[in-house]
């Protein structure tokens, strides 16, 4: 479920946020083994979000659903499929092709230097919402409920709107 399951890593705290309630409460929390947690004591700390038993009950439930619809296997999947279709499209303007899971970005390489931001109008105007980041990446961080049949249409979306960077 995490990013650090990729790497086979541990940490030794882990702090999670934002998507945790599913989007319902704002929620956070912080992971540790008790040897850690037991060392930070009573106000040497604080939370935004914490505390609250609500947002807790839902974070749990949404954690549920994670699992029991396997969203995790849906994303892994998903995300391959993501990739892979994106590496066929022939464009020159694709530098670089990364992410896991879900999270996947594109680097583009153009002699305008806004062609990132102007490829992400673009997606917008023919329907796929993508995020500009750092000058010349694109990233996409589609829903964990997302399908094939939808990544195949993003694909095709994103290689329509590839076109008029030409």
């Amino acid at each position: 479920m995490l990013a650090c399951d990729y790497e086979h890593v541990r940490p030794d705290i882990l702090i999670l946020g934002k998507a945790l309630s599913g989007g319902t409460l704002p929620v956070s929390a912080v992971l540790a083994d008790d040897e850690i947690m037991l060392t930070i004591k009573p106000g040497e700390h604080g939370s935004t979000y914490g505390g609250n038993p609500l947002a807790c009950a839902v974070g749990i439930a949404s954690l549920q659903v994670l699992k029991d619809e396997k969203m995790t296997e849906n994303a892994i999947a998903m995300g391959e499929l993501f990739r892979d279709e994106l590496k066929k499209v022939n464009c020159s303007f694709i530098e670089t092709i990364r992410g896991k899971g879900l999270l996947n970005a594109i680097v583009i390489k153009h002699k305008n230097s806004e062609a990132a931001w102007d490829l992400c109008l673009q997606l917008k105007e023919n329907g796929l919402l993508a995020k500009p980041t750092h000058g010349d990446k694109i990233r996409f961080a589609p829903p964990l409920i997302i399908t094939k049949e939808q990544i195949l249409e993003s694909v095709a979306i994103i290689e329509k709107s590839l076109k008029t960077l030409a």
